[in-house]
């Protein structure tokens, strides 16, 4: 299958880039977070896009360009030795009950599209969040937004879930026990670092 429009791509997120991704969300609960998406065009489907790491970026001032131009040098430095490279963008709205893709996020997906053109938005989406906790959700609780044919960013329908896809099927079940026992807590997203050089980005100990 040949690389074909976005509609037709599928994205396949480990356990571990997912997780880190909902845990920063829930860090910062009443702010708008983001993140980025690590990966590359699988080598046995060029029809799928293997997130494969994910680095929280943001909790304040998501919107200044500055320092996330330097995050995304370091994220991609960091990444290029492993074959790896920024794949797409992952945003938490401010508000619960907003699913809407905002500005910010569009202009930051529109940013790695330029590099990366298959690059979708993955929007968290609350609801499907506070399912998981009634271990009612299997499918991702993130929306997959894509460009149309006219560059435009939209959701992937109801059927979308089948487009995102969750590498390991136990993904919810262990990101729940990582929500009761309060693993957020332990996330570090480049604010903290650039706050404290200290504090490592790449979460090293997360998953320990």
């Amino acid at each position: 299958m040949g690389m074909g429009s976005n509609g037709e791509l599928k994205y396949e997120i480990s356990q571990n880039a997912y997780i880190k991704l909902v845990l920063h969300s829930l860090r910062h609960k009443t702010a708008a977070v983001n993140g980025i998406l690590i990966g590359r065009v699988s080598p046995k489907d060029d029809g799928v896009v293997e997130i494969s790491d994910s680095v929280p970026l943001f909790h304040s001032n998501l919107a200044l360009l500055p320092p996330l131009e330097i995050s995304l040098i370091m994220i991609e430095e960091h990444y290029v030795a492993q074959g790896l490279s920024i794949v797409g963008y992952f945003h938490a709205n401010e508000r619960f009950d907003d699913v809407e893709l905002c500005g910010v996020a569009k202009n930051i997906g529109d940013h790695i599209s330029r590099y990366f053109p298959q690059a979708p938005i993955l929007l968290l989406n609350s609801k499907k969040l506070e399912a998981l906790s009634k271990g009612k959700e299997r499918s991702p609780v993130m929306q997959l937004c894509v460009k149309d044919a006219s560059k435009n960013w939209r959701v992937v329908g109801a059927d979308g879930g089948s487009k995102l896809l969750l590498k390991e099927p136990s993904a919810n079940v262990v990101l729940s026990d990582y929500i009761s026992s309060e693993k957020w807590k332990d996330v570090t997203d480049v604010d903290d670092h650039l706050d404290d050089v200290t504090k490592d980005w790449l979460n090293p100990g997360l998953f320990n």
